[in-house]
C-alpha cells in the first residue's frame, strides 16, 4: 500500500534529527516501512507541545477508603508534583522470563530503540519441571530446576542484548542487591547500555496454569501459605535461599519502583477472567497474581512523596490466542526473531554455561500460540478522554499514580496546564469522558479495591462530574459492577463506554466476565437504574458508544469474527440489538464518532494482521456504506481516533502518527511525532492529544 509521510521537525539535537529523518526516508523506498524499525533514537517533543508540570491539587473527587491494609495501599494522598523535568523511565513487572517478549513486545523493543531507561522485573524463576529440552527430547533429559532457571535467564539476556546492541553476546554485569522485603535479588546491567537492567526475584513458580498449587503467588495472595520459597538459578550472585511473606513481596516490588523511579509501568492483566463452563482461568495463575502483587506495590509506592508521576499499561496474555492478530507481518517477524534468540534455536553455546543459552521448551514453537503476531492492551483503549467546555476550554483526563489526572487548555489559545491529580486512588488505567447537555463534564472508569481478606479484591465502575460547567469535580460515585464476586470471573470487566442522548439520559456500557454487554442507565433526574444484560456472545475488548446529530444512541462491541451493534431508533428510545453487522473481523479496538454529515455514526477499526485502517458508516444497527479502506497507512496497532478532519494512530514505530482526513478515498499525509505514548490518542477539531510515557500530555495542534 503506498504511503505518503512527512516527519515533523521537532526541536532536538541536530545530528539526531538528521539521523532519524534519514532512516525514515530509507524505510519508505518501495512503499515499505522497513527503515522505521531501525530507528535507534527518537527526538523528543518540543516543550511547546507538552503540558508543563504544575502543582497537584488536593481537593475534588474523593473515593471511599477501603478497609484494613488496603486503606494504606488503595487510597493514598496525591503526591506533590515533581519540580524538575522528568526523564522517561520504564519498569516492566512480569511473572516469568519470556512474558515480556511474548505479551509486551513490540512495545519493549520500541522503548529500547528510543534509548529509554528500562528495567524488567521477573517475579518467579520460571523453573517449571526443570527440564530444558525440546518436547521430543524431554523424556531423556535430566530435571534441574536451578539449571533451567539459569537457561531462561541466559535466553532473556541474549534477547535483550540483541534488541539493544544487535549482538546477543553483549556482556552483562550480574550483581546481588538487597530488597525492601529483607532478602536479595539479582540485578543484571547491560554493559554497552547500562540504562537497561534485568531484576530477578527468583520466587518459586506455580508450575501449572490453573491447577491447585498452594505454594505459589496464588496461594500466597490468598493466605493459604504464610511465605513463598525462593528458587535460585545456577550461577546467580544471590548467595542464600530465602522466603517472602505476602507483605514482603509487595514491599520488594514497591522498593524496586522507588529505586528505578519509573514514569511508566508495564504489567500483566490482573483480571483475565475464567471459562464459565469449567471455572478454569483464561490466563496463567502466575500472570494473574503476579499482576495483583504489582498493583498492590504500585498503590503503596503512590504514597512515597516526590516520585515522578506513574502511568500503567496492562497486557493481555494467553487469551490473545483465540483473537485476531494485531501486528503487521514485518513487526511480527521482528518479534519472532527475538523469540527465536530466547529459544536458543541454533544451539550454539556462546553463553559459557552448561545449563544452556536459552529456553529449549519453546524451541519447537517459538511463536507460542499466535503470540508473536499480537500485542493487546487489556485496558486503556478509549479515544474519548478530551472534552470541550462551554467556554471553549479543552479538558483532558488520564490516570497517574492511580488517581484521575486532569489538564486544562484555556479557550484563548494558551498552553495546557496540568496534571492536577484528584483525591481517590485505585483507578485502573483508561478513562472515558462525556459532556452533559448542561455543559458539565463527567468522567468514568474502573477502580480496583484492595481490601483485607481473600475476598477483598474487586473492581467496580466509578464516576465523577463537575459541580458546574468548567468547575471543580465532585465526589466519586461507585456504580458497582455486574459481577457476582471476584472468584466467579476474576473481576473481568471492560472499561466503560458512555453516551448521552438528546434527552440527557446517560447510558453506561460494560462487558462482563461472561463476555456479554451489560448496561446501567441514568435518567434525567440523576438516578441510576440497575445493571441489566444487553446480550451478545464472545464480546471482547472495550465497547464504544456515540450519539449522532439527531441524538440517537449507538453502541458497538467486537467479537473475534465481526462487530455487534445496538442502536436507538429515536432520542431516548431503547437500544435495539445485538445485531451482527456483517463487518469483517477487526483487531477488536474500535472508536466511534458522529458521521461527517451529522447523520449516523462512523466506526473506525483496523484490519487484522496488517495495521491497515478501515471505517464504515451506520444509521441504525446496519452499515449504510461499504467498508472503506483508507489508502496509505503507517501500520501499528490499537484504536484509530478519527473525526473532525483529523486522524491519529499508533504507528509501527510506536510513535504517534497524525494526518488530516478529508474526502473519502484521499491519500492521507502522515506525520510522525517523535515520542512514544500510552493508551490511545484523542483527535479533535483543534488537534491531537496523547499521554507520553513520561506522564505528560503531548499536544499536536491541527494544521501544523
Amino acid at each position: 500500500m503506498p504511503v505518503r509521510l512527512r516527519r515533523r521537525h521537532l526541536p532536538s539535537h541536530r545530528t539526531r534529527r538528521r539521523a532519524v529523518s534519514t532512516a525514515v526516508a530509507a524505510g519508505l523506498v518501495g512503499g515499505t516501512f522497513a527503515g522505521l524499525l531501525s530507528v535507534t533514537a527518537a527526538p523528543g517533543p518540543s516543550t511547546a507541545h507538552a503540558a508543563p508540570e504544575t502543582a497537584t491539587a488536593t481537593s475534588g473527587a474523593k473515593a471511599p477508603a477501603p478497609q484494613g491494609a488496603a486503606k494504606r495501599m488503595a487510597a493514598p494522598r496525591p503526591p506533590a508534583a515533581p519540580k524538575a523535568k522528568v526523564r522517561t523511565s520504564v519498569v516492566q513487572v512480569v511473572a516469568h522470563p519470556d512474558d515480556d517478549l511474548y505479551f509486551m513486545n513490540p512495545d519493549v523493543s520500541q522503548s529500547l530503540r528510543a534509548g529509554t531507561p528500562l528495567t524488567s522485573v521477573y517475579l518467579t524463576a520460571g523453573e517449571s519441571d526443570g527440564v530444558n529440552a525440546r518436547p521430543r527430547d524431554a523424556a531423556d533429559a535430566t530435571a534441574d530446576k536451578a539449571g533451567y532457571a539459569e537457561a531462561r535467564q541466559n535466553g532473556i539476556r541474549a534477547a535483550y542484548a540483541e534488541m539493544v546492541t544487535g549482538s546477543r553476546t553483549s556482556p552483562w554485569e550480574r550483581t546481588a542487591i538487597p530488597t525492601a522485603g529483607g532478602a536479595t535479588a539479582e540485578m543484571d546491567t547491560l554493559r554497552a547500555k547500562p540504562q537497561v537492567k534485568l531484576v530477578w526475584l527468583q520466587l518459586r513458580e506455580a508450575g501449572s496454569i490453573s491447577d491447585d498449587r498452594p505454594h505459589s503467588l496464588n496461594g500466597l495472595w490468598h493466605g493459604r501459605i504464610a511465605a513463598l520459597e525462593s528458587q535460585r538459578s545456577s550461577g546467580t550472585p544471590v548467595a542464600a535461599d530465602f522466603t517472602y511473606t505476602k507483605d514482603q513481596v509487595v514491599a520488594t516490588i514497591a522498593g524496586l519502583l522507588d529505586r528505578f523511579r519509573p514514569t511508566f509501568v508495564r504489567m500483566q492483566d490482573p483480571s483475565p477472567g475464567t471459562y464459565p463452563e469449567t471455572g478454569k482461568l483464561r490466563d496463567h495463575q502466575d500472570h494473574l497474581y503476579g499482576a495483583r502483587f504489582a498493583q498492590a506495590a504500585l498503590a503503596r509506592y503512590a504514597e512515597v512523596p516526590g516520585h515522578p508521576h506513574v502511568g500503567v499499561q496492562n497486557y493481555l496474555g494467553y487469551p490473545t490466542t483465540l483473537l485476531p492478530h494485531t501486528l503487521d507481518p514485518e513487526t511480527a517477524g521482528a518479534k519472532l526473531r527475538t523469540l527465536r534468540t530466547y529459544a536458543w534455536l541454533d544451539g550454539v553455546n556462546d553463553c559459557g554455561t552448561v545449563s544452556g543459552c536459552g529456553d529449549l521448551k519453546v524451541a519447537a514453537r517459538p511463536a507460542g500460540r499466535g503470540w508473536s503476531e499480537t500485542v493487546r492492551y487489556a485496558r486503556g483503549t478509549s479515544t474519548s478522554w478530551v472534552q470541550r467546555g462551554p467556554d471553549g476550554a479543552l479538558h483532558a483526563f488520564s490516570v497517574l499514580d492511580g488517581h484521575l489526572a486532569t489538564w486544562r487548555k484555556p479557550a484563548d489559545g494558551g498552553a495546557w496546564r496540568g496534571p492536577t491529580l484528584l483525591p481517590g486512588g485505585g483507578l485502573d488505567s483508561g478513562v472515558t469522558s462525556v459532556t452533559r447537555p448542561d455543559g458539565r463534564i463527567a468522567v468514568y472508569g474502573t477502580r480496583t479495591v484492595l481490601a483485607d481478606g481473600p475476598d477483598g479484591y474487586r473492581r467496580e465502575v466509578v464516576t465523577t462530574a463537575q459541580t458546574a460547567p468548567d468547575g471543580s469535580f465532585g465526589p466519586w460515585l461507585s456504580l458497582g459492577t455486574p459481577e457476582r464476586d471476584d472468584a466467579d470471573g476474576t473481576s473481568d470487566i471492560s472499561a466503560p463506554a458512555v453516551t448521552v442522548d438528546g434527552d440527557g439520559r446517560t447510558t453506561l456500557l460494560l462487558r462482563d466476565s461472561r463476555h456479554r454487554l451489560t448496561a446501567r442507565e441514568q435518567g434525567v433526574d440523576g438516578g441510576w437504574g440497575p445493571w441489566r444484560v444487553l446480550g451478545g456472545e464472545d464480546v471482547y475488548g472495550d465497547p464504544v458508544a456515540a450519539t449522532d446529530g439527531a441524538g440517537r444512541t449507538y453502541v458497538f462491541a467486537s467479537t473475534p469474527r465481526t462487530v455487534l451493534a445496538w442502536a436507538g431508533q429515536r432520542p431516548g428510545g431503547p437500544l435495539a440489538g445485538p445485531v451482527r453487522t456483517g463487518l469483517p473481523p477487526t483487531t477488536l479496538a474500535l472508536s466511534a464518532s458522529p458521521a461527517p454529515d451529522g447523520d449516523g455514526i462512523r466506526l473506525w477499526f483496523r484490519k487484522p494482521a496488517s495495521g491497515d485502517l478501515r471505517s464504515a458508516d451506520f444509521s441504525g444497527v446496519r452499515p449504510v456504506s461499504p467498508v472503506m479502506e483508507l489508502p496509505g497507512g503507517v501500520a501499528g496497532f490499537g484504536p484509530v481516533s478519527g473525526g473532525d478532519g483529523l486522524l491519529a494512530v499508533r504507528s509501527r514505530t510506536g510513535f504517534l502518527a497524525t494526518a488530516p482526513h478529508g474526502r473519502a478515498g484521499a491519500m492521507p499525509i502522515w506525520t510522525l511525532e517523535g515520542f512514544l505514548f500510552s493508551g490511545a490518542p484523542d483527535a479533535g477539531t483543534d488537534g491531537v492529544a496523547a499521554i507520553g510515557l513520561d506522564g505528560r500530555l503531548h499536544w499536536t495542534p491541527a494544521g501544523r
